[in-house]
């Protein structure tokens, strides 16, 4: 039976393999047909666009708290903390905690692309051809397998670090006393750090994702030969 499966699972992907290689053969190519090599290296050009266009983005201030794709809201357990504090005239306050938690995600993500830049150069042609057959977010979804756990490991202390760089420590302090001293709420006293790790590593993937589909869906995106020539093989799917 596991022999079974396993000639079966060879079958499969030669037969992907040879669907790619089937679709570049029948695509007249400028400079003859594309190699491997070349199809892989378009899809790390697709990838470094998405770092350098979009990622890029998040680091500067209000990258992602003016991002309404990637700003960072309160976690549902901490809403009515918004809510209770607006409610006795403290929107400000409650503003600025949003804000605070912003600010240190968008510091984070500044450490995230060597991380991103080793994943991007270890694409292999299995993994390009599984990816340029894909779905609009197949390369965004390759990348987010490889990094996700490495960037965690880098965002979380950065994160936490970033809060008292930030003020967001004190400005959240301040917020729970605040709200903890309200007559007859539950007491809350939350850990943000592992929740905003989360939805920074949340917010790049998502830009990296809309850059992939801009170039997957618009010919005019894709800015160099290469690109061009590689997306329109996924153009003849």
């Amino acid at each position: 039976m596991i022999k079974k499966i396993f000639i079966a699972f060879i079958a499969l992907q030669l037969t992907a393999c040879a669907e790619l290689q089937k679709i570049a053969s029948q695509l007249p190519q400028a400079g003859g047909a594309l190699t491997q090599q070349q199809i892989g290296a378009g899809l790390r050009q697709a990838l470094d666009n998405g770092i350098q266009h979009q990622v890029s983005k998040l680091t500067a201030q209000d990258g992602f708290y003016k991002n309404e794709l990637v700003k960072i809201l309160l976690p549902k357990e901490l809403k009515a903390v918004d809510d209770g504090l607006r409610k006795i005239g403290l929107s400000k306050l409650a503003d600025e905690g949003v804000k605070a938690l912003n600010r240190a995600a968008e510091d984070a993500v500044k450490t995230a692309t060597p991380i991103f830049v080793t994943a991007v150069k270890d694409i292999t042609f299995n993994d390009a051809k599984n990816i340029l057959l894909g779905n609009d977010n197949a390369a965004t979804n390759y990348l987010q397998g490889k990094t996700n756990s490495a960037l965690y490991s880098k965002f979380n202390p950065v994160i936490k670090n970033s809060f008292g760089k930030v003020g967001a420590d004190k400005i959240w302090s301040n917020l729970i006393t605040k709200y903890n001293s309200i007559p007859f709420v539950n007491k809350v006293n939350p850990d943000l750090t592992d929740y905003v790790t989360n939805q920074a590593l949340k917010g790049v993937f998502t830009m990296i994702a809309v850059e992939e589909k801009g170039i997957r869906n618009k010919i005019g995106l894709r800015n160099t030969d290469l690109l061009r020539r590689v997306f329109a093989l996924q153009d003849k799917r």
